[in-house]
């Protein structure tokens, strides 16, 4: 939210010209400067801004500006001639239409956007003097209100572009100072209600549709400054005249209107028809006395009527009573307190000097504005207060316009301050005071003007005289005069000697009495002072004592002076020459002509002719400064025709000696020139030495790089090598433990197999031994024939053994010598098949995976033949159980017949006795069938594990071998490159 504001100090930078006005636009929320806009070169009197907050209108009066409150800049500017002058420019409420307002009364709207005029309104009717000045515009932007100086109010209908209603307000209302409607809640924006501001600071509000005045605010005594309505229409604030600050509660004020009894209002009447010519526009406002509706006899409400508090607040008794106090009493009753209340002073004042309270002449007094003579007041009496001077310039042009005599008055000042200070809440009393102050008490001081009073002066020396001839003798000697000791009391009427409490007093008891009690108490000052006054020898010491304070009891002054009333004698007692109290005249104020109006005239006339002479004067000085202008003003043509011919001539020279210059500069700038380009040249030459030298450099360089890039290339492919070296020995490693970890695997299932195998036969040993346990007479004969038979086992295993070990010998011998060869012959093909054999390791591993799981798929299918086999042999073995005592028989003899052959075959081969055996052992098995079931059994384990052993043992061959060609591969590939050629 932007806040605008115009200020009217000029900028103090660059030339004096520069003394636009500003405007400064401030940020509400963070109170920093947003932007300062200048354009307007007079004081700014209003700022309008869209309801939407884009643009802003300043308006001063020569000239309006549509500024962009976006950019801050001005969009556009209103120029017109400065006879018409601008009155105010502003938006519509809640509208994209510009009202603008001239002095000649001219009104035309305009679109924001594109400045096109919408509509001009038409001019007011003939018999209409008003002059626009201020305007109101309700908030739905329907209804124009315009007043000026006049008491009639233009209503326009912005709809129609014409005039519906003229109201007129009351004849204290002479000029309209603002206008502005009263928002409502329930009224959609078309208020009812507006408010007049009048140049008497009261306030009133009138509804434009019932014409019907509802309230007003602010008076006579406290009028209103400015006012401004709050947004919702709930409070009204005024700036008072005195300087203060009111706050009114709209809501209270109406509340005041409807309570019982009524209070005295301003009813707004039409006007007869033949008032305005040709329309019934015209409203009037008389004052009247709102009727009360009668109440029905359900709602009348019990009262009680409260009889009158004597003793109670009596503080507006001065505007209730204006007459019937009795003057006897009141001087009895100052007799014996010597002052009046404070509370009821001012109205016990009004009631003695009668004041008229005639509003009407004084407003047309005041109307005529300040007099001439009072103009520079401040000058002459310069007074801190501001509203204080202001009563007092006002009060004295309000004296000078009833009487011209007042305006050449030089003690009037003087005379009429006390009591403006003393009223100057209220004007018109003062002016009145002063008046009957002058009239009465002031009688035939005017007739020697402009000189001091010298017959009333007389009459105060002959009193003191009378009464005290020693101090008259004393001024007599000293060269003192009434004039020094009593002028200066009556021109200031004791303001300069006395207190404010003591002039309060003592002009308790001048107002109670006659108007020769005023000169009395200037004797009875004097002859109360006589002791310092007697003392003074100096002349300026007296004068000094009758313009200041004094210590000095004004009791004292009083009853002096009402002992001088008294004793008196009546020859010389100022009350046989002034005349008795007169009050103001009602309705118009008396004329005053007690001085000499020749004097007046005369010096009015004088006046007049000195200022005419004056203004002849000034003409004619005019005329002569206007050719003494004109003819310096030729004279500076002339001599500035002069001066620039002399300064063409001075600029020729001046440019031909340039043209030199810049010829010898050119001269030495080609030499230069050709200087710089040698320079150029050798410096271009140079460069490219260097740019060929840093090229040659840089391919140095590049090649030394590349040289170092390779060498890092090779250590980083031989450390890949040697990683891949130690990689792979560690997968070799890893097998060589898998294969271990899967030997001991084979060989711990083998264990268990073959412990389930020789729990099973033990099982059927245990149930055969016990079938057999009959025949074992017939099976030790057996044992006994067979023992030859195990002996010759005994040194055939032997012998097998021996064999076996020959065997592994010589397998181990033609092993290491096979390896050399193998070793010798791979060592010169390995180098070639290293990459062949890595790449072939993973396939190889695989297929010796599928071999082995092959070779066991056929190994179980072995040993489930032999299950069947098994099988058949228990079928077999049952069968032959009954015939075993038979086949015991034969088998002795088949052992005794053969025990010799076993002696002679022991020198065979072992591979062919093994082959023989186990032929000789599966014939005997399958032609005997009643062999011993242990025997059996150990021959079908025996075989079982011989086969598992040589599956085990190729495998494991195969395996090294592997091992070892992996081993020499790798060991080929460590070696320099050099060995591959041998």
């Amino acid at each position: 939210m932007w806040l605008l504001m115009a200020w009217a100090i000029p900028l103090l930078l660059g030339t004096t010209r520069e003394t636009s006005m500003l405007l400064t636009c401030m940020e509400t929320v963070t109170r920093e400067l947003v932007s300062w806009m200048r354009g307007h070169e007079s004081s700014v009197s209003s700022i309008s801004v869209h309801a939407a907050g884009r643009y802003a209108i300043t308006t001063s009066s020569d000239t309006a500006q549509l500024w962009d409150l976006d950019t801050f800049q001005r969009k556009r500017k209103l120029n017109i001639r400065q006879s018409v002058g601008i009155q105010k420019v502003f938006f519509l409420p809640f509208s994209n239409t510009i009202l603008s307002c001239f002095k000649d009364n001219s009104i035309f709207a305009w679109e924001c956007d594109t400045l096109f005029c919408k509509y001009q309104l038409p001019a007011p009717p003939e018999g209409s003097s008003i002059v626009y000045k201020v305007f109101a515009v309700t908030r739905d932007g329907r209804i124009l209100a315009a007043g000026g100086k006049s008491n009639h109010l233009h209503l326009w209908c912005l709809e129609t572009t014409q005039l519906f209603r003229i109201i007129q307000m009351p004849t204290k209302v002479r000029a309209v100072r603002h206008l502005e409607f009263l928002p409502d809640s329930f009224d959609a924006g078309s208020n009812q209600v507006l408010g007049v501001l009048s140049q008497d600071g009261i306030m009133r509000f009138v509804n434009i549709q019932t014409c019907k005045l509802l309230f007003e605010i602010g008076s006579l005594e406290e009028g209103i400054s400015s006012s401004v309505i709050s947004p919702h229409g709930r409070y009204i604030a005024s700036i008072m005249e005195n300087g203060s600050l009111n706050i009114y509660s709209v809501q209270a004020l109406t509340q005041e209107i409807n309570k019982p009894p009524p209070p005295l209002v301003k009813v707004i009447e039409d006007l007869p028809n033949n008032t305005l010519s040709s329309s019934n526009l015209k409203m009037k406002m008389v004052s009247g006395r709102v009727q009360r509706p009668a109440r029905s006899k359900e709602s009348r409400i019990q009262t009680r009527i409260l009889k009158q508090n004597l003793e109670g607040n009596v503080d507006n008794k001065e505007n209730e009573l204006s007459e019937g106090l009795n003057k006897k009493r009141l001087q009895i009753l100052l007799k014996g307190y010597g002052e009046y209340p404070t509370k009821y002073r001012m109205f016990i004042w009004r009631s003695l000097l009668q004041l008229p309270e005639n509003h009407t002449a004084f407003s047309s007094l005041v109307d005529k504005g300040t007099h001439v003579a009072y103009l520079n007041l401040q000058k002459k009496y310069p007074i801190k207060s501001r509203k204080l001077l202001r009563v007092l310039q006002r009060t004295l042009s309000a004296l000078a316009h009833w009487s011209a005599i007042f305006s050449d008055t030089p003690f009037l000042p003087l005379l009429a301050f006390p009591f403006v200070k003393l009223f100057q809440n209220n004007q018109l009393i003062c002016f009145e005071v002063v008046a009957t102050l002058i009239i009465n008490w002031c009688q035939h001081w005017f007739e020697y003007f402009p000189n001091p009073p010298i017959n009333i002066l007389s009459m105060i020396e002959n009193v003191l005289a009378f009464h005290d001839k020693e101090l008259l003798q004393h001024f007599i000697e000293r060269d003192v005069t009434s004039q020094l000791y009593a002028w200066p009391l009556l021109e200031t009427v004791f303001s300069e000697v006395l207190t404010r409490e003591e002039w309060l007093r003592l002009f308790d008891n001048v107002f109670s009495n006659h108007p020769s009690f005023l000169l009395m108490a200037v004797v009875a000052y004097n002859t109360c002072s006589r002791a310092p006054l007697l003392n003074s020898t100096l002349k300026d010491d007296i004068e000094y004592f009758f313009h200041h304070r004094n210590n000095l009891d004004i009791n004292d002054v009083i009853r002096e002076v009402y002992r001088l009333m008294e004793t008196t004698p009546a020859d010389i007692h100022p009350r046989s020459m002034l005349d008795a109290f007169v009050a103001l005249t009602k309705g118009q104020y008396p004329i005053f002509n007690q001085y000499p109006k020749f004097i007046v005239d005369y010096q009015t006339q004088e006046r007049e002719r000195i200022r005419n002479d004056e203004l002849d004067f000034l003409r004619e000085r005019q005329t002569v400064e206007n050719m003494q202008a004109k003819v310096d003003e030729q004279r500076a043509e002339d001599e500035a025709w002069y001066q620039k011919q002399e300064l063409l001539r001075r600029a020729e020279e001046t440019r031909r000696e340039m043209l030199l210059q810049e010829e010898e500069k050119m001269v030495q700038q080609r030499h230069r020139l050709a200087a710089a380009k040698r320079e150029l040249k050798m410096k271009e030459m140079r460069l490219q030495d260097a740019a060929r030298r840093r090229f040659l450099k840089l391919q140095q360089d590049q090649r030394e790089m590349e040289l170092r890039r390779l060498e890092d290339e090779i250590e980083r492919k031989v450390q890949m090598r040697d990683e891949e070296i130690a990689a792979t020995a560690k997968d070799l490693e890893m097998k060589q433990l898998e294969l271990e970890s899967q030997k001991r695997h084979y060989e711990k299932d083998l264990t268990r197999s073959q412990d389930a195998i020789a729990k099973e036969i033990r099982d059927g040993a245990d149930a055969h031994r016990r079938k057999v346990a009959l025949e074992e007479h017939m099976f030790r004969n057996l044992l006994e024939t067979s023992q030859l038979g195990n002996r010759t086992r005994r040194v055939v295993e032997d012998n097998l053994a021996k064999a076996e070990q020959a065997c592994l010998d010589a397998d181990w011998q033609i092993q290491a010598l096979h390896k050399q060869k193998c070793d010798d012959q791979q060592r010169s093909e390995g180098y070639q098949e290293v990459a062949t054999l890595l790449r072939k390791n993973r396939r190889r591993e695989i297929e010796v995976l599928n071999a082995m799981m092959k070779e066991e798929a056929k190994k179980w299918k072995e040993a489930e033949e032999k299950e069947l086999h098994l099988e058949s042999a228990k079928r077999a073995s049952a069968l032959s159980d009954a015939s075993r005592k038979w086949f015991l028989k034969q088998e002795t003899s088949a052992a005794r017949e053969h025990s010799g052959d076993l002696l002679c075959e022991a020198e065979l081969p072992w591979l062919q006795r093994e082959h023989m055996a186990s032929n000789y052992l599966s014939q005997t098995s399958q032609l005997n069938g009643v062999s011993e079931m242990d025997s059996s059994t150990q021959t079908f384990s025996s075989r079982k594990t011989t086969e598992w052993n040589h599956t085990e043992h190729d495998l494991l061959k195969k395996v090294r071998n592997l091992r070892q060609r992996l081993t020499a591969q790798a060991r080929d590939r460590c070696q320099p490159p050099h060995l591959l050629v041998t």
